[in-house]
């Protein structure tokens, strides 16, 4: 039987001039096949210009504060019983200055002295002996119930209570002797009646300060064989300062205004001029308590920007960028308003 043999499988396309077949495209992840425009943007969406949006409650309220503000100021400007030019006599005067002077002076002695007896009563709440504990806790609950005028109407009435100091034996002989009355001048009961009522204040500020810092950092340096007051000094308190620092500045901050108090007890600082020039002139009382106003707002405002860069010199361990300076954010926003205003497409309407 003679066979015959099939020819020889020629692939689709050889030989008969037909191209080859293409790789077909993936399909689309939804299942739809892409075409080239859907794919190709459109110059009309690329032409369109985002519209934000809209925020009318911020433009109201703006609105509303801009208009109080320019009627508080129109009021300033125009009341003629705000007596500008006896605010310009009385602002810089001799008086007001001796009165700046004693304010200033009383506060800086009160801060330096309740900042430590803050410290001290700090530690003796820490303290694992019974007796320091509860006689911090008693001084802190006493001096923080009592009014700041009461503490200072009591000290100035203290020789009526004892007529004399002395210093000697407990319960025995004195071996020395001061008379109360000279001792405790006005700026001496006005300066020991701020610094007692501030270290109350300021050991709480300092006391959670202290307790912020991780226990980790004490388990650390006790690990290491550091003395309990070296550990304190170089390893916890630096970092305590952080949360000691703002709380702090804003307990100087009351202090300064709290200076105001020690006209009662007969010490003219700068509130107690304003108050002895009003009785003089009464027709000037008004520029002179506008005197007072802006000499306190400088004086807060300085502490203020001092808090600040002290907060940002603490903060160099705990952050990595810093926090910018007034005239660096100025700088920093009239760059951006520059590269805005530079970089801002100028587009034409939309053609469909």
């Amino acid at each position: 039987m003679t066979s015959v043999n099939a020819p020889d499988a020629v692939p689709v396309g050889e030989g008969s001039g037909a191209p080859p077949p293409q790789p077909r495209q993936p399909p689309d992840p939804v299942g739809h096949a892409r075409s080239a425009e859907e794919s190709a943007p459109t110059s009309a969406f690329t032409a369109q210009r985002v519209i934000p949006l809209r925020h009318p409650g911020r433009w109201i309220a703006t609105v509303a504060v801009l208009v109080l503000a320019a009627q508080f100021a129109h009021g300033l400007i125009t009341n003629p019983f705000y007596q500008w030019d006896r605010f310009e006599y009385w602002f810089a005067r001799p008086v007001i200055m001796r009165g700046l002077v004693v304010t200033l002076r009383v506060t800086a002695l009160s801060a330096v002295l309740g900042l430590a007896g803050g410290v001290l009563l700090a530690l003796a709440r820490q303290s694992r002996n019974p007796v320091l504990n509860l006689v911090s806790w008693l001084y802190i609950w006493v001096f923080r119930s009592v009014p700041l005028i009461v503490v200072l109407l009591i000290l100035f009435n203290f020789s009526a209570l004892y007529k004399t100091l002395s210093l000697g034996v407990p319960f025995g002989p004195g071996f020395f002797h001061f008379d109360e009355n000279r001792l405790a001048t006005e700026l001496v009961v006005a300066t020991v009646g701020l610094s007692l009522n501030e270290a109350a204040y300021a050991a709480e500020v300092v006391r959670a300060g202290l307790l912020s810092v991780d226990q980790g950092q004490h388990e650390a340096a006790a690990s290491l064989g550091l003395p309990r007051g070296y550990q304190f000094r170089r390893i916890v308190l630096p970092q305590a300062l952080r949360a000691i620092v703002p709380a702090y500045v804003n307990q100087l901050i009351g202090l300064i205004k709290g200076t105001s108090l020690v006209f009662y007890v007969s010490l003219l600082d700068l509130f107690g001029q304003v108050q002895t020039m009003g009785s003089t002139y009464p027709a000037d009382i008004v520029p002179l308590l506008l005197v007072a106003t802006a000499w306190y707002v400088i004086l807060t405002s300085v502490v203020s920007a001092v808090q600040f860069y002290v907060e940002r010199r603490y903060s160099r361990g705990a952050l990595r960028t810093l926090p910018p300076t007034p005239i660096q954010r100025l700088r920093a926003g009239a760059r951006n308003a520059v590269r805005q205003l530079r970089d801002r497409p100028e587009l034409g309407p939309v053609k469909a």
